[in-house]
Formats: structure tokens, C-alpha cells, sequence
């Protein structure tokens, strides 16, 4: 029961039809990586995935540990040990870093954490991650640079700690420097109790994280799978015969 299963899953978004009849199993103990085309509906799966409400499930199942989750809420899938870093996170005027970490892992949790606490342990997290613990008290992701959006990310999966976790393009806009930080926060991370889903249009950042599967997404379904073998294929071939 320890994995999350998408059985036949239909997304439409804005009245159209954009995963069409997906499947696919996550165990946890597994690193899966989605590739494929622009506009192949790997975004709208892990959106869809997370319960954003722009995208539409007409058929098929989210089932995580066991435990239907296609029709709850964002929290309750938060709640159930999904985690989605976004392919673009957005800036959040207002709010600092440190407050919004905080308040996210209190309302996963449904409990109170002592502020102070709670502020030395993102600390240390932002000292793996070489990242100056004086970005905990700025807004978050405002004046941000591509690197560290996609760097504070991993410090709030760290964070949170999740079951099951959805990295769309997690590699974008990160220079050399960057990514191996990201890279090495994500090893970090993994264990046999954890499970990843990333998706990237790249084979760069698989230089330092090694999948269990590779899949290749065309028109709303997975059209092959394999292993990293795959990913030299595609460097070579692209994806017309996939």
C-alpha cells in the first residue's frame, strides 16, 4: 500500500481534454522521471495531481497509501504526504520565508510550533543548502532569482519532510552551481520511505540523481517506459518515434 497509484486518469483544463487515460505507479523507495515534449501534459499532471482546482479530473484515480485522494483538497493531499514544488513558485508579498514555512508545516501537522524552534531548525536547513539565513525574513520568493526560488524549494521539502514528492522542472534556470546544490538537497532527501516524480525536459541533473524509471509522455499518456538508458536515446532520436 505504499505508493501512489494514478490508475486511468482523464484532465481537462479550460474545457479541454489534456491527460487522456494516464497510469502509472510510484512505490516509494523509487525515483521516476517524466520527459517529453512541450505541451505533452506533464505540468497539468502534477498540478492535477496536487488538486489545483483549474484542473478538472473527469475520470480515473489519485490513490496514495491506499486511500482514494481524486476528490480531496490540496491540504488533505498535503496532509497525506504529497508535496509539488511548482515549475514556476510564485512570489508571495508580505509574507516572510521563515512565517510561511512555519504556518505550512503547522497546518500539515495541526499543530502549534514554538517560533524560535523552529526558526534555528530552517536555519541550519538553509546551511546545508549554502543559502544566508537573512533570506528567512525576506518575502517570499520576492526578488528571488530563478536559482534560489528553485533552492528554497528543496529547503521547504526538506522541511516538510513528505512521502511522495512532484519536482516540475526543479533544474530550470539553475546554473552549474545551483544545481548541485539542488541536486545534492534532493539525494539528501530520498530514502527507501520516499518516493519522487520529477519532471524535466533536461538530462543534465541526471548527471546527479539517479532514477529508478524514465517515462516519455505524448498527447496526455505515457507512451514508453524504461531506464536511464532511455535518456541518451532521446538525446539522440528526440521524441518523434517514442
Amino acid at each position: 500500500m505504499r505508493k501512489l497509484e494514478i490508475k486511468n486518469l482523464f484532465v481537462e483544463v479550460d474545457n479541454k481534454v489534456v491527460i487522456k487515460g494516464l497510469d502509472l505507479v510510484i512505490n516509494r523507495g523509487e525515483i521516476h522521471v517524466m520527459m517529453g515534449p512541450n505541451g505533452s501534459g506533464k505540468s497539468t499532471l502534477a498540478n492535477a495531481l496536487m488538486g489545483h482546482p483549474k484542473y478538472k479530473i473527469t475520470k480515473g484515480n489519485i490513490i496514495i497509501d491506499g486511500i482514494d485522494m481524486t476528490k480531496k483538497k490540496s491540504d488533505s493531499r498535503a496532509k497525506a504526504g504529497l508535496f509539488l514544488s511548482m515549475q514556476n513558485p510564485p512570489e508571495v508579498t508580505g509574507v516572510s520565508l521563515n512565517n510561511f514555512v512555519r504556518t505550512s508545516v503547522e497546518s500539515i501537522k495541526d499543530e502549534k510550533i514554538n517560533p524560535v524552534k523552529f526558526y534555528r531548525t530552517l536555519s541550519d536547513k538553509l546551511e546545508t543548502m549554502g543559502i544566508n539565513k537573512d533570506f528567512l525574513k525576506r518575502h517570499v520568493n520576492v526578488g528571488f532569482s530563478g536559482g534560489e526560488k528553485k533552492q528554497m524549494e528543496i529547503v521547504q521539502l526538506l522541511i516538510l519532510n513528505p512521502n511522495y514528492v512532484i519536482l516540475d522542472e526543479i533544474d530550470s534556470g539553475l546554473d552549474v552551481d545551483a544545481l548541485k546544490k539542488v541536486s545534492e538537497g534532493i539525494n539528501n532527501f530520498f530514502n527507501k520511505d520516499k518516493a519522487i516524480l520529477m519532471i524535466t525536459h533536461y538530462s543534465r541533473i541526471l548527471d546527479y540523481i539517479k532514477p529508478n524509471f524514465v517515462h516519455i509522455m505524448k498527447n496526455g499518456k505515457i507512451t514508453k517506459s524504461g531506464n536511464e538508458k532511455m535518456v541518451k536515446i532521446i538525446e539522440k532520436q528526440g521524441y518523434s518515434n517514442k
